[in-house]
């Protein structure tokens, strides 16, 4: 199978979070299960066949701070907190009833006020579960966005009447891939960077300000191979084609665990070994020359004050 290139790239598989992903959650249907009792600041919707043309009732209506829905200046005021859905649905039509005639009367609950909200950015941690709170942990490691949605909703069954969920990943940070600058005796320099899915070679190289004054122009990718595998998956890359002469031939595409390895240069590297053995020696003839000096130096002076001494 020939490696992906600048003009030939493929679509990485389905994006299987791990940690540490960013995950966000969006709870798109969030009723509690029944007998639920309504408390204040719930947003109930209530329609009622048989009101008034110029007073209809159809629409959302708050609960207020008094425990109370305002129906309308006609209709007058309804106490429904601490009262479940059928409950609040009888209250509401012998309320209506007192002016309109057999009032048919359909509440449901909208939005709640007093359950703690499902939706929010969730972190994957290391044992690959995001902690829902009051709801629990759930397992998402190596599992799509689709398969944690299908999950999530299932899980959330406990606590709430056919939920539904909306799942993306807000950051990618599980995939990535590496560039080795080697360090021509120095020690080498190495950068961790986020797959985006588009990467070549040209974009991990100009990642690290391209090639340094330690580097030669052999570059190559080594391709994680299978574990327990004797060989190597090396892919070399055509520097001066890739740069000067814009061939996508050896340009590869980066695919995630992969790393981009810039070679030292030669020449460099042999003068920083020269140097790693010479300069100790250099130091070393430097103190025996300084103590050699402050020797002479104190037979010097010897000799002077012994001369100079009165008998």
């Amino acid at each position: 199978m020939e490696p992906p290139r600048e003009i030939a790239k493929i679509s990485l598989p389905a994006y299987q979070v791990e940690p540490p992903d960013l995950l966000s959650i969006e709870m798109l249907k969030q009723i509690p299960l029944p007998p639920y009792r309504v408390d204040i600041y719930d947003v109930l919707q209530i329609r009622v066949m048989g009101a008034t043309r110029d007073q209809p009732i159809d629409g959302y209506f708050l609960v207020e701070a008094e425990a109370i829905v305002t129906l309308g200046p006609t209709y007058g005021r309804v106490r429904v907190a601490v009262l479940t859905i059928e409950e609040t649905t009888e209250t509401i039509r012998k309320q209506l009833s007192l002016t309109l005639s057999r009032p048919d009367v359909s509440v449901q609950l909208a939005r709640t006020a007093g359950i703690p909200p499902v939706t929010g950015d969730y972190l994957v941690g290391p044992d690959g579960t995001i902690n829902l709170k009051e709801y629990g942990t759930l397992f998402v490691a190596g599992k799509t966005v689709v398969e944690i949605r299908r999950d999530l909703e299932h899980h959330l069954t406990q606590y709430f009447d056919s939920p539904e969920v909306g799942v993306e990943v807000r950051q990618f940070n599980s995939k990535v891939f590496y560039v080795i600058t080697e360090g021509a005796g120095l020690g080498d320099n190495i950068r961790r960077l986020q797959i985006t899915g588009n990467d070549t070679v040209m974009d991990a190289l100009a990642s690290v300000g391209g090639l340094s004054q330690m580097s030669s122009t052999t570059v190559w990718i080594a391709r994680p191979a299978p574990g327990g595998s004797q060989c190597q998956q090396i892919l070399p890359v055509d520097y001066g084609a890739i740069t000067k002469g814009g061939s996508a031939a050896t340009n590869y595409q980066i695919l995630p665990g992969d790393r981009v390895f810039i070679a030292q240069d030669d020449l460099i590297a042999a003068n920083t070994i020269v140097n790693k053995l010479v300069t100790p020696i250099e130091r070393l003839l430097g103190i025996a020359s300084l103590g050699t000096s402050f020797i002479r130096s104190t037979e010097t002076m010897g000799r002077q004050y012994n001369s100079n001494r009165p008998f």
